[in-house]
């Protein structure tokens, strides 16, 4: 059975830094391009980052270039999303995406809120 579980949403305050993880279970992690997607409320889902199968190269949307870092391990089946310098517009829903040909997966999402 495919999983992708998503932790590490919380809340912080404007500047702060969460680290996101996303866990996967059920498929050749490794052979998968990984992201991770955002949601506000009353938007519609965004990509954020993506790292391909290998570990790079990785790809950015404009508003988190420099402070967002994408990454993973493929021995312990998991992708990252380090975001530091976080602002109010970066609260959403943050989904985790696994990807190869028609193989397509998702994750249930985890909070990010940003407010003081």
């Amino acid at each position: 059975q495919v999983q992708l579980v998503e932790s590490g949403g919380g809340l912080v305050q404007p500047g702060g830094s969460l680290r996101l993880s996303c866990a996967a279970s059920g498929f050749t992690f490794s052979a998968y391009t990984m992201s991770w997607y955002r949601q506000a409320p009353e938007k519609e889902r965004e990509l954020v980052a993506s790292i391909n199968s290998l570990g790079g190269p990785t790809n950015y949307t404009d508003p988190v270039t420099g402070r967002f870092t994408i990454s993973r391990d493929n021995v312990k089946n998991t992708v990252y999303l380090q975001m530091n310098s976080l602002k109010p517009d970066d609260t959403a829903v943050y989904y985790c995406r696994a990807r190869r040909f028609w193989r397509d997966y998702w994750g249930q999402g985890t909070q990010v809120t940003v407010s003081s």
